[in-house]
């Protein structure tokens, strides 16, 4: 199964956005810091805190969100090449072809430890922070149906 692609920046940045939000230390995080606004929301409401911690919290959450959402994921998109070029991948059997004009990659399934889809994306996972993007959009239906299957037989 032989796909030909090149990255939209839109798409990959909210892929990136997906990426960060599966990491459980950043669930993890995000929660804690919900849980602190949302504390200090309840005593200031109350009178039993200053306005200072309240709006600490506002700050820290806005401030983890923008990293989030927005500075992480577009640092990232500036900073790898690989976003720039095209490519064509080949899914077979035995292992993945990735290759552009400057060469070709063979990974062997077992270099994947796991993979997930998000609205635009095959989501490949070297380990849990090196990884690899497949678009979705050039893929017919009945081949993305086809590529899923493979992927669970083939990285679980």
């Amino acid at each position: 199964m032989q796909i030909s692609f090149s990255y939209e920046k839109k798409k990959v940045i909210q892929a990136l956005r997906y990426h960060f939000v599966q990491r459980p230390e950043i669930r993890i995080l995000i929660i804690l810091v919900n849980v602190f606004a949302i504390f200090s929301a309840i005593l200031f409401y109350t009178k039993k805190i200053r306005p200072e911690p309240f709006l600490l919290g506002s700050f820290i959450w806005l401030m983890l969100m923008a990293a989030f959402w927005y500075f992480l994921p577009n640092s990232i998109y500036k900073k790898a090449a690989t976003f720039q070029d095209s490519f064509i991948i080949d899914f077979n059997e035995e292992d993945i072809r990735l290759e552009n004009e400057r060469g070709y990659v063979n990974w062997q399934w077992q270099k994947f430890s796991r993979f997930f889809e998000s609205p635009h994306f095959f989501h490949l996972y070297f380990d849990s922070k090196s990884f690899f993007l497949v678009p979705k959009d050039d893929i017919g239906e009945e081949m993305k149906h086809e590529l899923r299957g493979m992927l669970k037989r083939k990285i679980g």
